[in-house]
């Protein structure tokens, strides 16, 4: 199996370099990879780049995934989430290739607290969350094999994340405030890297169960509770880490202004996923706790 895996720099690309390489043969690229454009900025030249390879499977890890920035860039953040993806559907289309896609979360209105099925009507708040949604109709609409991943709240050992945030200020500072009413579940790379790689193979015996699915680790809880459990689990598999928080106060959102606007319920439903690809999602602790421990240990 030849699979072109693009955005590998990133760190879900980076997980899935390792995950993919058990499937066949992998030609990952980045935006700045000079062999072949891996460009998303160039719809054109990544257009170039499927056509010369001629892939089994496209990867797309590759993404405009910086929310506020988003905002004051639409039209950039339009090419890279939905022209660039729409683009490689097509081509997916002509050469016979199963396309992988990743979304979000994002492309729903964050109301109520029942996890969103795939099913539910979409609304999204932002630029991301819109030009995401709009590169999951793109790819829909192509005719070409796809599974679209919709995650939230993405996080690896390898780069900056949320929890590192949290314990760099946890060592700083005596008091943090942190955000506690909006809710989804953490998900590890490694966890999105690894599905990927066993639906890739689950359907390649079964082509009719492509298609748009959730995926995020098990449970769920708000960023206050997670920042919470972080410094807790921290403490107790580095006792000797410095940390002078001794206070985490829970703030609504209107406590800290952005320019996007998050959705307060980022549950999402994975009953579609586990029961038609036979899995079974690990807790969202399980994850952190082994990315902690990775962290800490460094």
């Amino acid at each position: 199996m030849n699979i072109l895996l693009l955005g590998k720099g990133g760190q879900v690309g980076w997980e899935l370099q390792r995950s993919l390489a058990l499937l066949g043969h992998v030609t990952a690229l980045d935006h700045d990879s000079t062999v072949q454009c891996g460009d998303f900025a160039n719809p054109a030249g990544m257009a170039d780049t499927v056509r010369a390879l001629r892939p089994d499977v496209i990867v797309n890890a590759a993404a405009h995934t910086a929310v506020d920035k988003a905002e004051s860039e639409p039209d950039f953040a339009r090419t890279l989430n939905a022209t660039t993806p729409g683009v490689l559907a097509q081509e997916a289309a002509k050469v016979g290739a199963l396309l992988v896609h990743y979304s979000t979360d994002y492309v729903f209105d964050g109301s109520g607290s029942r996890p969103w099925a795939e099913a539910d009507a979409t609304g999204p708040l932002s630029v991301y969350g819109r030009t995401k949604l709009e590169g999951e109709q793109l790819i829909q609409s192509s005719g070409c094999r796809h599974l679209i991943l919709r995650t939230s709240w993405v996080y690896a050992a390898r780069g900056g994340n949320f929890a590192k945030t949290m314990l760099k200020l946890a060592q700083e500072r005596e008091r943090l405030t942190v955000i506690d009413d909006q809710w989804g579940s953490p998900t590890g790379a490694d966890l999105l890297a690894d599905v990927t790689a066993l639906a890739i193979r689950h359907l390649q015996q079964h082509p009719h169960d492509g298609g748009l699915y959730h995926c995020v680790a098990g449970g769920e809880t708000s960023w206050h509770a997670y920042a919470s459990h972080v410094i807790r689990t921290a403490q107790r598999l580095k006792p000797s880490l410095d940390i002078r928080a001794t206070e985490i106060a829970p703030v609504p959102s209107s406590a800290f202004v952005t320019a996007a606007k998050r959705p307060h319920n980022s549950r999402l439903n994975t009953s579609k996923l586990t029961n038609t690809f036979g899995l079974v999602l690990p807790s969202w602790q399980k994850g952190v706790d082994r990315m902690l421990a990775e962290v800490l240990a460094a």
